[in-house]
């Protein structure tokens, strides 16, 4: 019975170990060498730029519509060539009165909400440009943002998707939820940019992302993750995900812990469904590459690790009360330590009392919690609906 522990320990450990730690230090390994092979880049100016379209989906965003278009005025693109379409499928607040201020605007509305994902096919319907750019509605662009990322398609034709980079404002970095996501957001930036220079970057986020419009498919409608089915679709085709750090979206963190959870909880129903709806990415044959970073970066997050990591401790103190070793009584003290120090920081995020240095174990728990939450998520939702409560910002 010892020796089954110890084994069921240690493959927990590792899957631990490896989710968020050793496959980031492969990674970075892997690039480093691949950088030792130069290839000849394609990277240039141009002078010609194509059309493209820029889609805002929003459900009685109101309060952000007159920021949103004088952030959209800023972007640098010739001025015709880059047409802005927001979709409002059930907004019954003024974000369609006001956006009517704004004639460079074309705007798609149906009084049915039926969530995002149906905004998004109701979208497709009407482009015509050889490009799409998405964004929310409460995320503010860098100005060169679209030429950014226009330039990763032109410079490749492989590349079928871009991921922006997403970027937590720094006034919310005080706080648990805007802290930890902050935190989150910059180790997530570094593995998509090592992802897209090993090969392909592993999905795109809604806050900022952009397709060849040719590729888009239709979605299912009860998706909760649109935005990473659909940029990793694009990869099942045989394209790539190139990761563009030089065009970011901006927006605060969640306005508490209790926001921060629905969203959380919400994200990982979502790569539940997503691994499921996706499953002919773990088959290894077709591209051993793909599948590798795939369920390395995904796939373990959202399944296995979870369930690793709050096995470790009761696996812990089994052995420590069957004598297996000291050295399992040095594991049982830090892991009681780290709990103990994200209690802690539970305990001061509730008081509002800013420790970022405990808001980080505490984070990592929320983190994976949630992930076992959105199981009975997943399993609750109502079958067909895509629409979801969004969370708070701050």
């Amino acid at each position: 019975m010892m020796q089954t522990l110890i084994l069921v320990f240690w493959c927990c450990f590792a899957i631990v170990l490896y989710t968020y730690l050793g496959y980031g230090v492969i990674l970075g390994i892997l690039v480093k060498i691949k950088a030792l092979f130069p290839h000849s880049s394609d990277t240039k100016e141009h002078k010609e730029w194509p059309e493209a379209t820029l889609v805002i989906c929003a459900y009685n965003e109101e309060k952000v519509v007159d920021e949103k278009m004088a952030n959209c005025r800023t972007l640098v693109y010739p001025e015709k060539k880059l047409h802005i379409l927001w979709v409002t499928d059930g907004s019954n607040d003024r974000t369609n009165e006001l956006l009517a201020n704004y004639p460079e605007v074309e705007v798609l509305y149906t009084p049915e909400r039926k969530g995002k994902t149906a905004a998004l096919n109701h979208a497709a319907t009407v482009i015509r440009t050889p490009y799409t750019i998405y964004t929310d509605a409460n995320t503010m662009l860098n100005k060169n943002a679209i030429k950014e990322m226009v330039s990763c398609f032109l410079n490749d034709p492989k590349v079928g998707c871009v991921a922006g980079e997403k970027r937590i404002a720094s006034k919310e970095l005080d706080n648990a939820a805007g802290g930890g996501e902050g935190l989150y957001w910059k180790y997530e930036s570094t593995l998509k940019n090592w992802d897209s220079k090993l090969y392909s970057a592993m999905g795109a986020a809604g806050e900022l992302f952009a397709i060849q419009s040719n590729l888009w498919e239709n979605m299912e409608e009860d998706t909760l993750l649109d935005d990473f089915i659909l940029s990793m679709r694009i990869v099942q085709k045989g394209h790539t995900i190139a990761y563009c750090n030089e065009a970011f979206a901006i927006e605060d963190g969640s306005a508490d812990m209790f926001e921060e959870h629905k969203r959380k909880v919400r994200i990982s129903a979502g790569g539940l469904q997503s691994i499921w709806r996706l499953r002919k990415l773990l088959n290894p044959f077709p591209h051993p590459l793909i599948t590798f970073q795939y369920v390395s970066h995904r796939v373990l997050r959202w399944s296995i690790t979870p369930f690793a990591l709050f096995a470790l401790l009761p696996l812990n103190i089994l052995l420590v009360c069957l004598n297996a070793g000291i050295i399992y009584l040095i594991f049982l003290i830090l892991q009681l330590l780290f709990y103990a120090a994200a209690l802690l920081g539970y305990g001061l995020q509730a008081k509002k009392i800013k420790n970022k240095i405990l808001y980080v174990p505490y984070y990592f728990l929320f983190m994976n919690v949630n992930v076992l939450q959105g199981i009975n998520y997943l399993i609750k939702k109502k079958k067909g609906s895509g629409v979801w409560e969004k969370a708070k910002r701050a």
